[in-house]
């Protein structure tokens, strides 16, 4: 087999082996740069580079260090997403920057992020003055959340006539069924209140997938069965 040959087989060989990996493992690979997946994606692309030019070694090298990899992966996603304290060491977890309108230097500090850094996250969401920021939360893809104070939120019609909203940080109540306690501590969020509006809606904490409080209040559950219990 001719040189040229072997390497167009080769780098027709990767590709297939690469669109089956992100196939399998699913979307999330793409849009959740968690970080064992980017690892997984650096990983990756390296073997199917050498694959493709590499004609020195053999294929069976190759094949074998894809399935290693792949099945390591497709391990760590399935431990991330049984267990919530196993994602958070797997894939990581958001980090809070800016909280009640206040600059976390210390957050800061730990994840090596700037000030002009984040001036910059917070330009790239139209946001040109920080003290506009009640709430900025770095997400594990690398993504910045933000939720403006309530003076500066985009006004709606529902809002004319009204006074302006108070607006809080989401607060997740369930996950995977179970009860997130260190985040019912605050009143008047707290396990009596919980287990009273879940007895409201005749609903277990076992059949509940995730539920949280929005930032006006809103209750949002959603349930293992697929059907979602209206907000309050």
């Amino acid at each position: 087999m001719s040189g040229f040959l072997e390497i167009i087989i080769r780098t027709i060989t990767a590709f297939i082996i690469l669109w089956i990996f992100i196939h399998l493992l699913g979307k999330q690979t793409i849009f959740q740069k968690a970080y064992h997946l980017f690892i997984a994606t650096i990983t990756m692309g390296t073997i199917a580079g050498n694959l493709a030019f590499n004609y020195k070694l053999k294929y069976q090298y190759f094949i074998l260090s894809f399935v290693i990899m792949g099945s390591v992966i497709f391990a760590l996603n399935l431990l991330a997403v049984k267990s919530r304290r196993l994602r958070e060491r797997i894939a990581g977890k958001p980090t809070t920057l800016i909280q009640e309108g206040k600059i976390l230097e210390d957050s800061l500090q730990k994840i090596g992020f700037s000030i002009d850094l984040l001036k910059q996250a917070l330009r790239g969401k139209d946001v040109f003055n920080i003290d506009e920021v009640e709430w900025a939360i770095l997400e594990v893809n690398g993504s910045l959340s933000v939720l403006k104070k309530a003076e500066y939120q985009a006004i709606t019609l529902k809002d004319f006539n009204m006074n302006p909203p108070s607006y809080r940080i989401p607060i997740e109540l369930i996950m995977d069924g179970k009860v997130l306690s260190y985040n019912l501590c605050t009143p008047p969020y707290n396990e009596e209140w919980l287990y009273t509006e879940l007895r409201k809606r005749n609903i277990q904490v076992s059949e509940i997938a995730y539920a949280v409080v929005g930032t006006k209040g809103n209750i949002y559950i959603d349930l293992f069965q697929d059907h979602q219990q209206p907000s309050k």
